[in-house]
């Protein structure tokens, strides 16, 4: 194998594929590699860790085609730290030399053969749509927040993507707070899939700005997502994602109209305040002086009190994680917001005031 490619793209393109590279834990070394391989004027690269793998499609001036591996981490360190230029590429058996200019370095390889065939992918019976980048990335943000790091429960720990009255939504819940964001208006397939939100946190890592869509493909145990030169192939979790719907309340009894950018600096402010209380605020609304009273109390160090301004129904109080409000505040679309609240355990209702395709939930805590 001899290439050329630009020291730019190809540092770019390691920089992506490495990021899942199996690590010092794996116990297949090979799993720290990159497979590159040269073929009709194309260079693809390929990593995987047997759950996911990432496909990069590199164009270049080609004079063999040929193919190998070599650690991933240790070449994209080296290209990254090149000048700007055109680095070549040589593979003489199972050793890989990079140069450009007066810098060079040779890479001890595994030839191609040994690492792991990914699983074959079903396009002909796959499911697929595409969508615009910034929907995609706005829709992910604004339901991984609520995911699970709970092992123990693996179907908490994705995305679920489902469709609904000809709709495609995605939901995410770690039993504590549960977010809800209506992806597409109108879809024909019917869809059940849990992503793992691990794979998601990599392709909105891989978005760039000159990317206007993404394809996504689901078949029965995988899901593919194309960006560009750009694939990322993942296995779905295998397990029923909970019947969340009825856990979002229809109505709620007291409602509150606020401005977002206030309320957000209530809870910073009083979660300075909770810290010997995990987190724990109380959010108080008051009807007849209509103002939203955020309030914590830190016994050692004193107290703290914020009232916001905004349109009441009711008087209502109830305990909330800060860090949880924060979450959902920090990714809400619009400069106003609505609080529903039904009691003081029961789900809190938080959507913006004018759109209602995003719909976040939070379990208070006992006071």
């Amino acid at each position: 194998m001899e290439i050329n490619v630009e020291q730019s793209k190809l540092a770019k393109a390691l920089s992506i594929v490495s990021r899942i590279t199996g690590g010092s834990r794996t116990t297949l070394p090979i799993l720290n590699n990159v497979l590159m391989e040269a073929k009709d004027n194309k260079v693809t690269l390929v990593t995987t860790n047997l759950d996911m793998a990432i496909n990069y499609y590199l164009p270049t001036t080609l004079a063999k085609d040929g193919k190998i591996t070599v650690p991933a981490k240790l070449l994209a360190d080296f290209v990254s730290n090149l000048p700007k230029g055109e680095v070549k590429i040589q593979v003489n058996q199972e050793k890989l030399t990079v140069s450009e200019g007066k810098y060079k370095s040779v890479f001890n390889g595994n030839a191609a053969e040994d690492f792991p065939e990914l699983p074959e992918f079903d396009e002909k019976s796959a499911i697929s749509f595409q969508m615009g980048i910034d929907e995609f990335r706005l829709g992910m943000n604004a339901v991984k927040i609520a995911c699970s790091s709970d092992t123990t429960r693996p179907t908490l720990t994705g995305i679920y993507f489902n469709s609904f009255e000809g709709g495609l939504y995605v939901a995410a819940t770690d039993g504590y707070r549960l977010a809800e964001k209506k992806l597409i208006n109108k879809i024909e397939s019917e869809i059940k899939a849990i992503v793992p939100v691990q794979c998601i946190v990599d392709v909105l890592g891989a978005i760039s700005d000159n990317m206007e869509n993404i394809e996504i493909l689901f078949d029965e145990f995988q899901v593919r997502f194309r960006l560009g030169e750009i694939e990322i192939i993942s296995k779905l979790i295998d397990g029923a994602f909970p019947d969340y719907r009825k856990l979002i309340p229809e109505k709620s009894q007291v409602e509150i109209l606020l401005n977002k950018a206030e309320l957000l600096r209530g809870v910073k402010l009083a979660a300075l305040f909770s810290r010997a209380t995990s987190g724990s605020i109380v959010c108080e609304s008051k009807k007849d002086e209509q103002v939203f009273v955020v309030s914590s109390v830190l016994n050692e160090f004193g107290e703290n009190n914020s009232e916001i301004e905004a349109e009441i129904s009711n008087d209502a109080k109830v305990v909330l994680n800060s860090k949880y409000l924060n979450d959902v505040l920090l990714v809400l679309d619009e400069e106003e917001l609505k609080f529903g609240i039904s009691g003081k355990l029961s789900p809190v209702l938080i959507q913006n005031k004018n759109s209602f395709d995003y719909t976040h939930i939070i379990m208070p805590l006992k006071s």
